[in-house]
């Protein structure tokens, strides 16, 4: 196995956790490059249930490394809540597994205040952000005020940063936002507690990945949400705050380009989002319920119901071009079963035009019309297909489709939730 890369192609939550529990099998090292605790990775291992935000979901392997990189912003109580949760079910968790980048800026207290109250003041408006604070807090290190867990080593330097930072932020607070203002003291108090459990697991990730692969190591890195939920390329303003496309690995966790060689796409069979933004395939009726109800999708993060609609190949599509996506994983294909037929978007009509890309424009988007392929769906249970040629035809039509008109051969279906409900198609993917 080369050094992968894992990345998802529609506006996230398309399963990358147990993708990349399955290729952590091949790899040494995992690594998050961006995000926050606003993403969560769901995993279910021998019937037991995980859900991951910070902590890369390969930490259920007792022999890989796992690393936070740089991009990401960390809110320090979550990481040591998940921490215990992994520990108390049984999961190692010490400084020789986990590797914290100490150039990972820190959420604080206030930034999950401003996030909050700008939500409300927005009211109709508001963009639908799990309140966090991780926007704030990435506003913060452009803005070159951040805090960083380095300085969770240095308590004099913490302490004034934060005391600095609050005198600008209760002002936003209270007087812009109508909010109430934070007292400095306790967040002081409590982040110097905190840091003193975390100093141990803080060190120079971009460091260990250069000597890792110097050695002949193989590093697994795991994106989170998903290509158009990107800040860049994603459906503005209604994206996250970081960028996950695979390129930001580079900058998200100090190495150089040159040590990517396969990206694959996570693909869900069919498509949602949460939160408000818009949505050419949504079903707003009997099929979208059915589809819902039987993927059971609600956030893994914020609980919240999830949009569902028909796959959208446009989406897909863009992000393989983005990404450069060298294999497709297929996620939730069973989900599908039952339903007498499937669309599956393969452009979209724009003002009488067919088009095969998403417009940045949101106003052109809004008047975008799916142009559906319509197939054969299936009625027989896949959950126990280990192969391809084990799946209905009409299933096996359903990803040809996708292959064509995306151009990117698929690697892996998933079948089910289960780490063994899964097809692998490239064998060189998983040892």
């Amino acid at each position: 196995m080369e050094n992968m890369v894992v990345v998802g192609t529609q506006w996230g939550d398309e399963g990358k956790g147990k993708i990349v529990d399955l290729l952590t099998a091949g790899a040494d090292l995992v690594v998050r490059y961006q995000g926050g605790n606003n993403a969560g990775h769901t995993l279910v291992v021998g019937g037991k249930k995980y859900i991951f935000h910070l902590i890369p979901s390969g930490i259920l392997y007792e022999d890989k490394t796992c690393l936070i990189g740089n991009g990401l912003v960390v809110d320090p109580e979550v990481l040591l809540q998940e921490m215990k949760r992994l520990e108390d079910g049984g999961v190692s968790i010490g400084p020789e597994r986990l590797l914290l980048s100490e150039k990972a800026h820190l959420i604080m207290p206030y930034h999950k205040a401003i996030d909050a109250a700008r939500e409300v003041a927005k009211g109709k408006a508001k963009l639908g952000t799990t309140g966090r604070g991780i926007g704030p807090c990435y506003e913060d290190k452009v803005a070159r005020v951040g805090i960083r867990a380095v300085d969770l080593t240095e308590p004099e330097v913490l302490e004034e940063k934060i005391r600095t930072n609050l005198k600008e932020k209760n002002f936003y607070l209270e007087k812009f936002l109508g909010a109430e203002p934070l007292d400095p003291d306790p967040i002081i108090e409590g982040y110097l507690k905190m840091g003193e459990k975390l100093v141990p697991y803080i060190g120079d990730v971009s460091l260990m990945l250069y000597e890792a692969a110097t050695k002949g190591k193989t590093i697994l890195f795991e994106g989170a949400q998903g290509t158009h939920l990107d800040v860049d390329h994603g459906t503005y303003p209604f994206v996250t705050s970081s960028n996950p496309v695979a390129g930001t690995i580079c900058a998200g966790a100090g190495v150089g380009p040159n040590i990517l060689k396969q990206i694959i796409g996570v693909v869900k069979a069919y498509t949602t989002r949460v939160g408000a933004g818009p949505f050419v395939t949504e079903l707003q009726d009997e099929i979208g319920d059915y589809i819902q109800e039987r993927g059971a999708e609600f956030g893994s993060t914020t609980g919240r119901r999830r949009r569902c609609g028909w796959l959208d190949l446009v989406v897909v599509k863009d992000s393989a071009r983005i990404n450069g996506l060298t294999g497709l994983a297929i996620t939730k294909l069973d989900v599908l079963t039952g339903l007498e037929r499937l669309n599956v978007c393969v452009a979209y009509e724009l003002d009488g035009k067919r088009i095969q890309s998403r417009p940045a424009s949101l106003t052109a988007l809004a008047r975008c019309k799916p142009i559906y392929q319509e197939m054969a769906g299936w009625k027989e249970d896949i959950s126990g297909a280990r192969t391809l040629t084990e799946l209905p035809a009409e299933a096996r039509a359903y990803l040809k489709e996708i292959e064509e008109i995306t151009g990117v051969p698929i690697s892996v279906v998933s079948v089910g939730p289960g780490r063994e409900e899964t097809i692998v198609v490239d064998k060189l993917l998983v040892p």
